[in-house]
């Protein structure tokens, strides 16, 4: 019998890359949800093309419009709303790839719908994993993360005693502006922001690898995802992007984990686990000779003044709810970046901005027990971050 399959977020670009990887492993699946948001073409060629169970569109207006298509096929079209009351059958496998806080909202309800979980949306982990957990735990459901670091930091524990861990780095290439000089930052463009030297990714995450935000964030998610200190958990430059987190044991040994910069790794591995093999489905660019090995591993301490955002890293545990406050100000700085209304640098300073704010302490102290204070937390954080764009034009 084949292995029902969801994918929440499948017009982005893991959406992109798990499809291609099952084109060509879609023998032992059938697809039972797929889900997108804004992008009517995309969506009307993935119902056709794909005819899943069910297709969620969570914009109201596509969702119109792609209704009054009136497709001669068997898929049904569900709303967001339909979604949240619909009662599924459990899926085998679900992928969820929602970006933003947009995305919590799905995960929760997929959550208790799947045997098996990929997650790929880090605002889920980083605003509700506490939510997440719970149903993890209350639904027995095995979780794999597919954000490279974090798919490496599962595999580099394994089966180690996390009291003997003394030290997990994330690596970050350092985006496209990392031998740029602090003068040359100041006139940066969202066309060169979001053209990442190494990863092929949508445009708010490359803006925040540019930026470094991506691995606060990341930070964040390591310490949810594996119950890992915050204060072990440590960010170096890596320009190559091969190696994506290394663990230091307490006995002296290190491991680290080599693959190269394409998604369908971690999320072939996750996805089919021991049935994976990488010949059959990307082709590798350096693959693992000894000599490129040897000579192209370089790892250096991250720059404060070039990129800002690392001195973020040790008020990360100061309130239960500042990673929530982040994540919401970081989108609108971003957004409002991506449209040409304020300056690359001025996302990181107006972050600091927005923590020196008197009412945000209020806000960071709200334990984040429910998804409604979640959401006022994001709402009142969006609020603030939009004041002090108008504030400061």
């Amino acid at each position: 019998m084949k292995k029902k399959l969801s994918i929440f977020g499948c017009t982005g670009s893991i959406g992109d890359t798990t499809l291609k990887l099952l084109n060509k492993n879609n023998k032992d699946y059938s697809f039972y949800i797929l889900s997108g948001y804004k992008n009517y073409k995309k969506i009307k060629y993935l119902i056709k093309k794909y005819k899943p169970k069910f297709f969620v569109i969570f914009d109201n207006n596509t969702f119109k419009k792609i209704k009054k298509e009136n497709l001669k096929n068997k898929v049904k079209i569900l709303s967001s709303f339909e979604y949240q009351n619909f009662k599924f059958k459990k899926s085998d496998i679900s992928i969820l790839a929602i970006p933003g806080i947009a995305g919590l909202e799905p995960t929760l309800k997929a959550v208790r719908v799947s045997k098996k979980i990929l997650i790929a949306n880090k605002e889920s982990v980083i605003c509700g994993w506490d939510l997440i957990k719970k149903l993890v735990k209350k639904y027995k459901v095995k979780i794999f993360p597919v954000d490279s670091e974090h798919f490496s930091i599962m595999n580099l524990i394994d089966q180690s005693n996390k009291k003997d861990i003394e030290k997990i780095y994330l690596t970050a290439s350092g985006g496209p502006f990392l031998k740029y000089s602090l003068n040359k930052m100041k006139n940066i463009k969202p066309s060169e922001a979001i053209n990442h030297p190494k990863w092929k990714m949508g445009k708010k995450i490359s803006v925040d690898s540019a930026t470094l935000m991506n691995k606060i964030f990341e930070v964040i998610e390591a310490n949810k995802l594996f119950s890992i200190d915050i204060n072990k958990i440590d960010i170096l430059i890596h320009p190559q992007s091969l190696v994506h987190a290394i663990i230091k044991f307490k006995n002296g040994l290190y491991k680290l984990l080599y693959f190269e910069t394409d998604m369908s790794i971690p999320i072939g591995n996750a996805l089919f686990e021991k049935n994976f093999e990488i010949k059959k489905n990307i082709s590798m660019k350096y693959g693992l000779k000894e000599t490129y090995l040897i000579k192209n591993l370089n790892f250096s301490k991250v720059e404060h003044k070039k990129f800002p955002a690392i001195k973020l890293k040790p008020i990360l545990n100061k309130y239960i709810s500042l990673p929530i406050i982040l994540n919401a100000a970081n989108e609108i700085f971003v957004d409002q970046f991506l449209k040409r209304n304020m300056s690359f640098c001025s996302i990181i300073k107006y972050l600091f901005y927005l923590l020196k704010d008197p009412k945000m302490r209020k806000y960071a102290i709200k334990k984040p027990s429910n998804l409604k204070t979640i959401l006022s937390i994001d709402e009142w954080t969006r609020n603030k971050a939009i004041k002090i764009i108008n504030d400061n034009k």
